[in-house]
């Protein structure tokens, strides 16, 4: 007996610790609206020394944080102290929500959650109230604290005075000119308080591909400014929301047609009885459309010895620069020919003059930059080298013609600066290969017999060959060695 004792009481005392675990507690699929849902993390073994926050769920708001533990016996280890830390949600409407995947971090294990979806189902029916059911009420609480949240019969939806509007800045424009359409939110200060955007991040793209035009070049605005701006509307002070916005340079007369548009938002109604320690709004959903919008296209006039889909439009001026001061032959020196204004200047192609016996042109190297003002400059920069005394006649080097649609006319921008070079006629140097030392005996032993044009497909062919008889080769050697 002793024996036994003494070797029983160790087999007990090395029995294994069984390891702390954890685990999310899924919440249910159907809750009714007066009900709560819950996400939670179960440990076994350990206590919760850290653990990171639950998500927020859109449709739900959090309504607190509870933890519960129990003792749980498991065959073969004995009881195992569970301790549960539930989230509890309570949803502003009925409807069908997503909730999406996350990972939550317990005592420095990441649990993972795939995500699900939950029904918010209407409120079970409750029977009528009699002397006794109104006793049983007074003495255990209040109706409201029994289901939840007040129904939705006890709240009102107060007036609002947002919209939602697709602007033009022109309702017709000439082929190439451009269009700023933006997509605005309107609303009152006083708005603020029951309105809310919903899922903004996912109606957005989908309202952007809608405002999508085939027939134009279109240069998107930078992203919009968070704060919005203050407008004055109907003798009404509204704050504007600027959603989208871009630019559109039709490349046809064809028609450009933006649809009607619609974005959903969260707007809350308000409890009529306000209570202490109520949740004094209730969330529902409201869509606001904007009609659509259409900008009219004009061709371009006819332009004689050209063709009048050509050229640029929009309102251009002329900035040109040059390098130094004195000019001689022989010597390069930068002109530079800016081209300011509004219009698609991303489309904007000056013609390249070609080379002569008297100037030698470079370039252009092209830069686009933004002004402080906003303006676009376009520039090009071109490297010259005069071989000829004189002025120099830039105006008839470089030109663009432009069409200006506030005067529906064609205009040209020429250079005002005529540099005058000095110095000697200095003749461009042609290469004579006879008084190179390498070229003219490397000319002299050539052979001028006309070779055929397909020798370099006998080349391939040959050499494919070669490469198969070496295969053969290797092929024989290794069996022979095997």
């Amino acid at each position: 007996m002793l024996l036994w004792c003494s070797s029983g009481a160790p087999t007990r005392a090395q029995q294994p610790v069984p390891a702390p675990e954890a685990e999310l507690v899924p919440g249910p699929a159907v809750i009714p609206l007066t009900a709560t849902y819950s996400l939670g993390v179960r440990v076994r073994g350990a206590v919760i020394t850290s653990h990171s926050e639950f998500p927020e769920l859109e449709g739900f708001r959090k309504a607190g944080l509870t933890k519960t533990t129990a003792t749980r016996l498991v065959a073969g280890r004995g009881s195992v102290a569970e301790l549960t830390l539930t989230q509890r949600y309570a949803p502003y409407t009925e409807g069908t929500y997503q909730i999406p995947a996350f990972d939550l971090t317990v005592n420095g294990q990441v649990l993972h959650s795939p995500g699900s979806r939950v029904r918010v189902a209407a409120a079970p029916a409750t029977a009528p109230l009699t002397d006794a059911t109104v006793g049983a009420g007074q003495a255990i609480g209040s109706l409201d604290q029994l289901l939840g949240k007040p129904k939705p019969k006890y709240f009102y939806e107060p007036p609002d005075h947002a919209s939602l509007a697709l602007e033009a800045s022109q309702n017709k424009v000439f082929v190439g000119e451009g269009v700023r359409v933006a997509l605005y939110l309107y609303l009152q200060p006083a708005d603020q308080a029951v309105l809310n955007f919903y899922n903004f991040t996912e109606q957005l793209p989908e309202l952007v591909r809608q405002l999508r035009q085939p027939t134009a070049w279109e240069v998107p605005a930078p992203e919009a400014a968070i704060v919005p701006d203050t407008v004055r509307r109907e003798g009404a002070v509204y704050l504007r929301f600027r959603l989208a916005e871009t630019t559109y340079y039709p490349l046809t007369a064809q028609e450009l047609r933006f649809p009607p548009l619609a974005l959903t938002m969260t707007k809350f109604k308000l409890l009529k009885k306000p209570q202490p320690g109520e949740d004094d709004k209730l969330a529902i959903y409201k869509t606001y459309t904007a009609p659509a919008v259409r900008v009219a296209v004009r061709p371009l006039p006819a332009r004689r010895g050209a063709p009048a889909g050509s050229v640029p439009v929009g309102h251009y001026t002329l900035h040109e620069g040059v390098s130094g001061v004195r000019f001689r032959t022989g010597e390069a020196f930068v002109y530079t020919f800016g081209v300011e204004g509004a219009g698609n200047t991303s489309a904007l192609v000056l013609p390249t003059p070609r080379s002569t016996d008297q100037l030698e042109v470079y370039g252009p190297d092209i830069k686009e930059e933004k002004l402080p003002d906003g303006t676009p400059r376009k520039s090009f920069r071109y490297r010259l080298v005069p071989h000829q005394p004189g002025v120099l006649a830039l105006d008839s080097l470089f030109q663009l013609v432009f069409f200006d649609p506030t005067t529906a006319r064609y205009d040209t921008l020429r250079p005002e600066l005529r540099p005058e070079v000095r110095g000697v006629a200095r003749p461009i140097a042609a290469a004579n290969p006879a008084e190179d030392p390498f070229y003219g005996p490397a000319l002299g032993r050539a052979d001028s017999q006309l070779q055929p044009l397909d020798v370099y497909q006998d080349v391939r062919r040959y050499a494919g060959w070669l490469l198969g008889a070496l295969l053969v080769v290797t092929a024989v050697g290794w069996w022979r060695s095997s």
